[in-house]
């Protein structure tokens, strides 16, 4: 069993690592304060030129056709500086996958090359609800066929990058006369399209220096050519991609879990009580050794996940597994990370406090940790 990264592979981690520690961490603060968008696009921009935002897209649509792999190895390392950043990249690499796996030719060639060269500063996932969240099949907003246009009404929460994603991929009932999920659509939706709105921006508890925000359909105007994929098979396409943004928000999460305790370590080697540095004490070994512990099985479980996807193997199961272990690994090494900083943990000064905001979200979206659980134990009793 060969756990080795390929040249290449190895390659585009050092580049994230790199562009992370030099470009992300010296700013995420700030982003963090100020929600400066500007910050945060010109670094996206950065990101698409280094080819960050369609890892596993092909070339031939301006991706970088490294594949799944190099996308967790990336999201791991921008997840370390600034997660507000790699939570955009994520959804914008989910985003440019599903048009590359559902969408017909013209769609790929029109949408996919944008969010991959930056020209898009994002990509953005309509799925969820006022009353679908984790039961993503009782989604409300409808779509009827007039002419050459869908008319699409109806209301998205919780979308991010909207305020400035290029282009969004949403779903909306076509068919309310079937049972419920069976008559879901998938559309491609530019902001400019008549009756399109975004709406108001989330006051989150934490990853502020990205977009959170509803989108609002009035009589929205979307071409008959772009609907995805065969009408009415849309909740199947959901439920496909979400897998694969489960290895990548899980990826983002192992990044801030060693972050945290990596920055905790160094203040246990510095930190005097008891006239000894508190890392001599055992009650702080043990939280470094159990949480490196946890860190390091969530990044086998990653990349036993992503292995499977790039050899076209059932994974559904697998991402799930990576996805809750993963966030939920990093919660708790956060949390460690503040207690061992003891009330420095808790003020803005140290990134721990950031940390810990940020990271809290992870178990929730792209799937909370109860319906990851909920599909293993699906997986396991078929």
């Amino acid at each position: 069993m060969d756990f080795a990264l390929t040249e290449e592979q190895k390659i585009i981690q050092e580049t994230a690592a790199s562009f992370a520690k030099q470009e992300l961490a010296p700013v995420a603060v700030e982003l963090d304060e100020t929600k400066n968008r500007d910050i945060l696009k010109r670094n996206l921009k950065k990101l698409a030129e280094l080819g960050f935002m369609g890892l596993s897209v092909d070339p031939k649509y301006s991706g970088t056709g490294a594949g799944t792999i190099a996308f967790s190895l990336v999201m791991t390392e921008l997840g370390r500086a600034c997660t507000a950043t790699a939570v955009t990249v994520s959804v914008s690499n989910m985003v440019a996958e599903v048009i590359q796996t559902v969408g017909d030719e013209r769609q790929k060639m029109k949408y996919i090359p944008p969010i991959c060269t930056g020209e898009y500063a994002a990509g953005g996932f309509g799925l969820t609800e006022n009353s679908a969240g984790s039961d993503a099949a009782s989604i409300r907003t409808m779509a009827s066929l007039n002419g050459d246009h869908w008319v699409l009404n109806g209301q998205k929460i919780f979308i991010t990058s909207a305020e400035y994603a290029g282009v969004f991929v949403v779903w909306a009932v076509t068919d309310k006369n079937v049972p419920k999920g069976k008559g879901i659509s998938t559309f491609l939706v530019e902001p400019s399209f008549p009756g399109f709105t975004v709406g108001k921006e989330e006051k989150k508890m934490g990853q502020h220096g990205s977009s959170t925000n509803e989108l609002i359909f009035e009589d929205c105007l979307v071409p008959k050519e772009n609907l995805m994929g065969q009408l009415n098979d849309g909740f199947r396409i959901a439920v496909s991609e979400l897998c694969g943004g489960r290895i990548g928000v899980g990826s983002l999460a192992l990044g801030m879990g060693l972050a945290a305790i990596d920055f905790a370590i160094g203040y246990a080697k510095e930190r005097i009580q008891f006239d000894v540095p508190i890392a001599n004490h055992q009650a702080i070994q043990w939280m470094i050794a159990d949480n490196y512990t946890r860190l390091e099985s969530s990044r086998l479980l990653l990349l036993r996940a992503s292995f499977l996807k790039d050899q076209k193997k059932p994974y559904a199961k697998e991402a799930s597994m990576a996805k809750l272990y993963a966030t939920e690994a990093a919660n708790k090494a956060c949390y460690d990370a503040v207690q061992i900083l003891g009330g420095y943990g808790y003020i803005r000064d140290f990134p721990v406090e950031r940390f810990y905001r940020d990271v809290r979200a992870t178990t929730i979206y792209e799937g909370t940790s109860e319906i990851q659980r909920l599909i293993i134990a699906r997986e396991l009793l078929k």
